[in-house]
């Protein structure tokens, strides 16, 4: 099975391999056996990686996530049968710094993964369908256009210079007309995949839910219906983590997770926190409890990744809850 352990293997010491990640090469190091690999990133370096793992016990390769340079290699290599995991690049960073090593080369870089991959073997996963990153890359590529877009609309509304409005207003048509074809793109091509525009019905059922949001939660949450409500809330960076140390029982704050599905809910939450009748008043409750307008705001953003998990594992629309 393709992204598993050969089972013929699993008898041999397994050998942990790092793969450093770069627009033009790969640094590979294979763990214990601590020999070193410099090849291009392309299709005929990656054929050079695999004649080489080929003659070895595989046990797990580690790269870090590095945007789209590393999407080539993932699928490759899970291609050719090995188990691939795909890493934060702070967690190697943080992992590096762990076991003393404070310099950083690429080389260096390869072999703390496969450091990494032995002492935590993190979880391999199949790489993400080739539309599913098409459809993530034109949505970062949307809010780009939008963080752009309110930068020079704050910019033209501080100018005083009639030359620089009429040129502001220009640059901002010219990004209008950009954002709606990424939208029609976008809706085209979820439009093509009947899974993914189920889900995405799915989750525009449920109220103050929008398009950007229901993009948001079914792009950039593929987990969604796979994993628990917990899971997909730590996966979207919404689950309030414990600050406990003795005595002490610090606050909870959210923190990581994935930044492109939090703001796609913030309006959402907005909107659920007055027109969905349930979310309206869990709202309510948490502000009458004295939690902050932000706090409870991140709260609604929860629950909604909550229930959008569970109409998608029970493949459903929204419906409201009758006394």
């Amino acid at each position: 099975m393709q992204g598993q352990k050969s089972p013929e293997r699993s008898a041999e010491p397994g050998v942990y391999v790092g793969v450093d990640v770069c627009k033009d090469w790969l640094d590979v190091y294979l763990h214990p056996i601590g020999r070193k690999l410099r090849v291009a990133n392309t299709p005929q370096g990656l054929k050079a990686v695999k004649r080489r793992l080929a003659e070895l016990p595989v046990a797990l390769v580690v790269m870090e996530a590095t945007g789209k340079f590393h999407r080539q290699a993932h699928r490759t290599l899970h291609a050719a049968g090995l188990a691939v995991a795909v890493v934060n690049p702070l967690r190697a960073r943080l992992f590096a710094e762990a076991v003393g090593q404070l310099a950083k080369t690429d080389r260096l870089d390869a072999r703390v993964l496969a450091l990494m991959g032995q002492a935590l073997e993190p979880s391999a996963l199949a790489p993400a369908p080739e539309a599913l990153e098409a459809l993530q890359e034109l949505a970062r590529a949307r809010a780009a256009a939008i963080a752009d877009q309110t930068a020079l609309s704050n910019r033209r509304g501080a100018s005083q210079t009639a030359f620089l409005k009429a040129e502001l207003g220009r640059r901002l048509k010219v990004l209008a007309a950009h954002i709606e074809r990424l939208d029609a793109e976008i809706e085209r091509r979820i439009d093509a995949d009947a899974a993914l525009k189920r889900r995405y019905d799915i989750v525009l059922t449920i109220p103050g839910v929008g398009p950007v949001a229901a993009v948001a939660l079914v792009i950039g949450l593929p987990e969604l219906g796979a994993c628990s409500g917990k899971a997909a809330s730590l996966l979207a960076g919404l689950a309030p983590l414990a600050c406990d140390s003795g005595a002490k029982a610090g606050e909870r704050h959210i923190r990581g997770g994935r930044a492109f599905v939090r703001t796609g809910l913030y309006l959402a939450a907005l909107a659920a926190a007055r027109f969905n009748p349930q979310l309206r008043d869990d709202y309510k409750r948490l502000r009458d409890a004295g939690k902050k307008a932000k706090v409870a705001i991140a709260a609604i953003m929860r629950k909604l990744v909550v229930l959008a998990n569970v109409l998608i594992k029970e493949d459903r629309p929204w419906r409201p809850i009758h006394a």
